[in-house]
C-alpha cells in the first residue's frame, strides 16, 4: 500500500466527529500524517528485519555458529521496534518470537521455534545442529509478517499506545533478563523497544505539545535519560552481556523505563484515543 493509499485507510478508521475528552485537542484528520509516516516507519524495520533474517538463518544453516551468534541480536532489533503491530498477528508472533516458557515441555517443546529456538541452540549449546528447519520456518514467518503489515491500515490507537506497550513490557518482563536468556543480549532489545516507542512520541510530538506542552517535554526527558543509562553500557560491537549488570544496575534501569512508561500510559487519552 502506498503513501496515499495509506492515508486514506487511516481516514476511513478515525471517528466521525473530534473526539469530546477534556485533553483531546485533536482532529480525526490531525492523526492522518503521523500514522502514515509511522507505516512507513515500520515498513522500513521490516525491510531490515527480513534482510537481516536471512542473513542470520542462512549462517544457521551453513553451522556457522560463530556468524549466527553475531547476527543474533542486531537481527531482532527490528522486530523489537515494531512489536505491537507484530503483535497483532498472534500466530506469527508466537511462531517467531515464543519463549520456552509458553510451551509446555520447554525447550523440548516441538511447537518451540523461532528466534528463541535458535538462540537456545546456538548460545546454550554452542551448535546449529538440527537448526535448519526451524531456520527456515523463521524466515518464511518473517516474510509473512510483511506480507500481512503491509496490507495492513493501522488503527491510529494502536500505533499511539504502541508507545507505551513497548515500555510497559520492558518493564514487566524484559528487565529480569528472561527475554534473552540464553544469549543475554536484553539490551539490544531494549534498545529496539525503546527506539520504537520514542519513534511515535516524535511522530505525534507537534500533537502532544499542542495538547499539553509540559508533558511533551517531560516525556523528551524521561527518554533522554533512558537513553542516557542505556548508553552506559555500550560496546564495540553493541552492547555488554545484560548478565554481567549488577542488581543496581538493573534498579536504576527498573526505574528509568517505568517512570517513562507510566507517562506513555496517558498519551492515547491525551490525544482523545481511548
Amino acid at each position: 500500500m502506498n503513501l496515499r493509499g495509506s492515508v486514506l485507510a487511516v481516514l476511513l478508521l478515525l471517528p466521525v466527529e473530534a473526539p469530546t475528552r477534556a485533553h483531546a485537542t485533536v482532529s480525526p484528520l490531525d492523526l492522518v500524517e503521523p500514522v502514515a509516516a509511522y507505516k512507513l516507519y515500520v515498513l522500513d524495520q521490516l525491510q531490515s528485519l527480513v534482510a537481516g533474517t536471512r542473513a542470520f538463518t542462512d549462517a544457521v544453516k551453513a553451522g556457522d555458529v560463530a556468524r549466527a551468534r553475531t547476527l543474533y541480536a542486531p537481527t531482532r532489533m527490528h522486530y523489537e521496534a515494531i512489536e505491537p503491530i507484530a503483535e497483532l498477528f498472534g500466530d506469527l508472533d508466537k511462531s517467531i518470537d515464543s519463549r520456552a516458557d509458553d510451551h509446555e515441555r520447554g525447550e523440548k517443546d516441538a511447537a518451540f521455534s523461532g528466534f528463541h529456538r535458535i538462540e537456545y541452540g546456538l548460545f546454550a549449546h554452542n551448535s546449529a545442529e538440527g537448526l535448519a528447519p526451524v531456520a527456515d520456518r523463521l524466515m518464511a514467518d518473517v516474510t509473512e509478517l510483511r506480507k500481512r503489515i503491509e496490507d495492513l491500515t493501522l488503527p491510529p490507537e494502536k500505533v499511539v499506545g504502541g508507545a507505551a506497550v513497548l515500555m510497559e513490557e520492558v518493564a514487566a518482563t524484559k528487565i529480569s533478563g528472561e527475554e534473552d536468556r540464553y544469549s543475554h543480549t536484553d539490551l539490544w532489545d531494549f534498545r529496539g523497544n525503546v527506539d520504537g516507542s520514542k519513534k511515535i512520541v516524535d511522530l505525534f510530538q507537534p500533537l502532544i505539545a499542542k495538547d499539553d506542552p509540559a508533558f511533551a517535554k517531560k516525556v523528551e526527558a524521561n527518554f533522554a535519560i533512558v537513553d542516557k543509562v542505556l548508553e552506559k553500557y555500550r560496546t564495540a560491537d553493541g552492547y555488554q552481556v545484560y548478565d554481567k549488570l549488577t542488581d543496581m544496575d538493573r534498579r536504576v534501569l527498573a526505574g528509568a523505563v517505568n517512570t517513562l512508561a507510566e507517562d506513555l500510559s496517558t498519551l492515547r487519552g491525551k490525544l482523545g484515543l481511548d
